[in-house]
């Protein structure tokens, strides 16, 4: 889908538009939203972030997924000047050095590629609002990003919330882990500790994710307010010889360590119950399984390495999960 046909259907008659999932713990899906919704979702990052008509805005995500068309709709209720630019892993390569924006959304693969040449560094510390979503802006990015002189956002947020719900700054004096829910928006967590939001604008029903989430209040303009940061996904922790590991703490442990792309998984074993697995795109599996032995618990240490051609990612840029899980499966049956 191109602007012009989310504009098309952004302005017929039927009060529902069409959206897809990003797929990454599964197959994705599509879904109905109401328009008003997304309208409401619209105004609260707009007054969180006290955007003004005619400011300017930078659309350089795909409209076929909640974040790119929410981007759209934001500029439509503000009435903020929109720049639309085609999805690209350099999305400020073509602007010109003078440019400027109040509000732009990337995914973290966009602004480290941005980050990289010196020329895209300085028109992406001109956008005065950078908020990143679509996956978690991990340690390396979140030190790159430390002294930007603009303001940088991580967001949290589902297609099923249409977009985020929360953010938390990235950088300078208000750099935080923990994200700020918008007005309206509670949460809590369940017995599993996993986030609950309760959004009666954006959904029917109150969502039960599949986060694991910590939770604390604290004091704003004399009201109390709950702030929460994100643990991992309960589906994303593996149960192996009866301990129990969370894949992002993994993987998080290991970024700075290992240079080729990578991401932590499991396969079936008879003994375990379920085995860490490690895919990677290096070639040079000792070297691998020899960092991971220095720097991992001993029972942390991924039982398999796999080398593959391409760690498998979403359309959207996040880790393909279930599609991991499948190639360490794969690759367990060819075993003797």
């Amino acid at each position: 889908m191109v602007l012009e046909d989310f504009l098309r259907e952004w302005n017929s008659d039927d009060p529902y538009v069409r959206v897809t999932t990003s797929g990454s713990t599964g197959t994705p899906k599509e879904m109905l939203v109401r328009k008003d919704r997304m309208i409401e979702s619209a105004r609260m990052t707009c007054d969180f972030l006290r955007l003004r008509p005619s400011d300017t805005a930078l659309l350089c995500l795909s409209v076929d997924y909640i974040a790119g068309k929410m981007m759209v709709v934001r500029s439509l209720h503000r009435h903020l000047r929109l720049t639309a630019l085609p999805p690209s892993g350099h999305p400020l390569a073509s602007l010109p050095d003078d440019c400027r924006f109040d509000l732009a959304a990337m995914v973290p693969l966009q602004v480290a590629n941005s980050l990289d040449i010196p020329d895209e560094r300085l028109r992406l510390f001109r956008i005065r609002h950078l908020i990143i979503g679509g996956g978690p802006v991990d340690d390396a990015l979140a030190d790159a990003l430390r002294d930007a002189p603009n303001a940088v956002w991580s967001s949290y947020g589902m297609t099923e919330t249409l977009s985020h719900i929360a953010l938390r700054r990235v950088n300078g004096p208000q750099r935080s882990d923990w994200y700020m829910p918008f007005d309206g928006i509670s949460v809590h967590t369940d017995r599993n500790q996993c986030l609950v939001i309760d959004a009666p604008q954006l959904c029917d029903t109150r969502l039960v994710t599949n986060d694991r989430a910590e939770l604390r209040t604290i004091q704003s303009d004399g009201h109390p307010l709950c702030q929460f940061r994100i643990l991992g996904r309960r589906d994303n922790v593996i149960c192996s010889g009866g301990m129990k590991f969370q894949i992002e703490e993994l993987e998080a442990r290991l970024r700075p360590l290992l240079h080729a792309p990578f991401l932590i998984t499991s396969s079936h074993d008879s003994r375990l119950g379920e085995a860490i697995v490690l895919l990677t795109e290096s070639p040079d599996l000792d070297s691998v399984r020899l960092v991971c032995s220095r720097s991992l618990q001993r029972f942390a240490v991924p039982r398999r390495f796999i080398h593959v051609a391409h760690i498998p990612l979403t359309p959207t840029g996040k880790p393909a999960r279930a599609e991991a899980r499948r190639i360490a499966h794969s690759d367990l049956q060819k075993k003797p």
